[in-house]
């Protein structure tokens, strides 16, 4: 069959695991999400990508490259790289920085605020609400297009918030606002 019309990714992971933007949202992130995302373009178009074109050419003039294992999965990897090095490009052409300590002294929810709600069971969890290319729940880094990060939006301190979930309609106060750094 004609190399045409075969998936190469078929089976393979990619790197582009961030979540699209929805059409006409502006791509908000921190300045440490900035850098982090900065940083990972740094990495892989400075160090990892020169490493590994070394490795395919040294590997492309040991001759036969139907069988070269070295030479097949380097290049396989090189597309990876490159398909990731052009996701961060776009990210970090279209993100709009804004930084939530030029904020100041605020008593709302905005984007980059960093809010601890206590649900009916008296259980509290804090939340950092950032862009979507920081995401990372495990950390309470929430999307501020998130479903819990909307509903926080525009909230005070002691103000109750209702989040549709799943299991219903929960109900959680907010305990405490701060911007910090991020």
């Amino acid at each position: 069959m004609n190399k045409a019309f075969i998936k190469e990714n078929d089976g393979e992971e990619t790197l582009d695991d961030t979540p699209q933007l929805p059409q006409g949202v502006k791509n908000y992130i921190t300045p440490g999400g900035y850098q982090r995302l900065k940083d990972e373009f740094d990495q892989l178009w400075k160090v990892e990508r020169p490493e590994l074109v070394r490795i395919v050419s040294w590997a492309a003039s040991n001759g036969d490259r139907s069988e070269n294992g070295d030479y097949i999965y380097g290049k396989r990897r090189l597309r990876e790289i490159d398909r990731r090095l052009r996701f961060l490009s776009k990210r970090m052409d279209a993100a709009e920085i804004i930084d939530p300590l030029q904020r100041g002294e605020c008593d709302q929810v905005f984007f980059g605020a960093t809010v601890t709600v206590r649900d009916a069971q008296g259980n509290e969890q804090t939340y950092s609400i950032v862009g979507m290319d920081e995401i990372e729940p495990a950390q309470g880094r929430i999307s501020w297009i998130s479903p819990l990060a909307r509903a926080l939006l525009k909230a005070r301190e002691g103000d109750e918030v209702s989040l549709h979930t799943p299991g219903g309609l929960e109900t959680l106060e907010v305990m405490e606002i701060r911007y910090e750094l991020l």
